[in-house]
């Protein structure tokens, strides 16, 4: 299945201020969800961001608190984001069926959201440059008991094309020359 901007979300999984130091290659990690939020921003796309107990842990990470609206970044207390029925009723109130899944850690809030998104119905897709754990093993065994229970594991450039669908438009070269190098 390809992704459809119309049809699409993202959802940014605890990205947060202290926790970021102790992830593995967190500064590309950080640039990669950065360049998916402001594609999908450009296309439309809805963004959501969870944060987990951010009294400990910290707010969102400033440079991607700045590309989400304060009213779609969400607290958590459960490892998965949809053991919270506040977040599961936001992300279907906009009665899109596939999400984009981003943030930290692969091996356990990304983990657990994915896999009650897709037990949920959801269609999901996890982009591989922008999730990351505090070692690389991790990341690599999460993403592949994601992928073996049915997500997709994408990079931002198939994610960016996909919504795309086309060239030769004005919203395709905007894109292409500010994002796609």
């Amino acid at each position: 299945m390809l992704l459809q901007a119309s049809q699409s979300m993202v959802l940014l999984i605890d990205m947060q201020q202290k926790l970021a130091p102790a992830i593995f290659e967190c500064k590309e990690v950080e640039q990669a969800a950065a360049w998916v939020l402001q594609v999908a921003l450009q296309l439309d796309v809805p963004v959501w961001a969870t944060e987990q107990y951010p009294q400990g842990i910290g707010a969102t990470l400033p440079a991607l608190a700045e590309l989400i609206p304060e009213t779609q970044v969400l607290q958590k207390m459960h490892f998965s984001a949809l053991k919270e029925p506040h977040i599961a009723s936001s992300l279907a109130c906009t009665e899109r069926k596939q999400i984009v899944v981003l943030g930290t850690e692969a091996h356990v809030c990304v983990l657990q959201s994915v896999m009650d998104l897709l037990e949920l119905g959801y269609q999901v897709f996890v982009v591989v440059e922008a999730v990351g754990s505090r070692t690389e093993q991790n990341k690599q065994l999460a993403l592949s008991r994601m992928q073996q229970a049915g997500a997709q594991v994408i990079s931002k450039e198939m994610l960016a094309f996909e919504w795309l669908e086309c060239c030769g438009t004005d919203t395709f070269r905007q894109i292409s020359k500010g994002w796609i190098r």
